[in-house]
């Protein structure tokens, strides 16, 4: 909450609301400050308004992707004072067997952030060997070449429907048992892809700069190494004093086209007390940038 203050007080964007945890502290330590809090799952607003009821109309609820969020009126009227995306799965969707996230033996395959499109049943189902190749490398999948081929093989003769399934189909491309980590790096993957979660993010981050007002600060927690290269890459090139000048054009010391400045030199982790609470804590990296004023 520290960084995301900086922008200022006003309109904040929780662009992925969750349980409403995010939203929750900063209506707490910033008595002018209001919330828009977006969520594709139904049911993670339906607890996040229960939760966050007391603070009234300084938050707002919106079903559907982040980035969909600037097309807000009061957004596009007022601009954001900040924006905060936690990237991921939320731990009512991982506890959820019925949500199809866990590797827990016996969940359904389905892994939708929220009730609309392509299941992971039906996304391996019918998604080519080569797309599943891109997309398991894309996702940090183990062995994706073997992967996709066995989840090919296997669904001639039976779909996976299963966590078993998946499961089985990786410890086949392994020719071994699989660890903890690979099963949970090869459903992060799948899920991954299932949501579009990668392009998302990618539509998503020039699209919040442009929403923010000057000054206002852009948060992202990643858990991915992808998710977290494409948001270095972008605070990076907007940081950069040549943006979007022709490298051969001559800038003077005093001149620069940055659109702001990087506010995390190195990507912020959690400490070994918070990831001793929290568990689910220790993959993640913030990432901070703020807007010229």
């Amino acid at each position: 909450m520290t960084v995301l203050k900086q922008g200022g007080e006003g309109l904040f964007l929780d662009g992925t609301l969750g349980g409403g945890g995010h939203a929750h502290a900063l209506l707490t330590a910033c008595a002018n400050c209001r919330v828009l809090g977006v969520d594709k799952d139904p049911r993670a607003l339906d607890r996040a308004r229960v939760r966050l009821e007391e603070f009234g109309t300084r938050i707002r609820f919106r079903q559907g992707s982040f980035h969909l969020a600037v097309e807000d009126p009061e957004v596009r009227k007022e601009g954001l004072a900040g924006a905060l995306l936690d990237l991921g799965v939320s731990s009512h969707q991982l506890d959820d067997d019925s949500r199809g996230f866990t590797i827990r033996p016996g969940a359904p395959l389905d892994m939708r952030m929220g009730e609309e499109g392509a299941t992971a049943m039906e996304y391996l189902a019918e998604v080519s060997e080569r797309s599943l190749i891109r997309d398991l490398t894309r996702g940090d999948a183990p062995k994706p070449r073997p992967l996709a081929r066995s989840v090919v093989r296997r669904r001639q003769s039976r779909p996976l429907k299963t966590s078993d399934d998946l499961v089985g189909a990786l410890e086949a491309a392994l020719r071994r048992p699989a660890t903890h980590a690979e099963k949970a790096r090869t459903f992060q993957a799948v899920r991954i892809a299932v949501n579009g979660e990668l392009d998302a993010l990618g539509d998503a981050l020039p699209a919040i700069r442009e929403a923010l007002r000057p000054g206002g600060v852009l948060v992202v927690l990643s858990y991915h190494s992808g998710e977290d290269a494409g948001v270095k890459k972008a605070f990076r090139d907007w940081s950069d004093p040549g943006w979007g000048i022709p490298a051969k054009v001559p800038l003077r010391a005093d001149e620069t086209a940055a659109l702001g400045d990087t506010l995390t030199r190195r990507p912020v982790v959690a400490s070994d007390r918070e990831t001793e609470l929290n568990p689910r804590a220790r993959p993640a990296r913030l990432r901070a940038w703020r807007k010229a004023s």
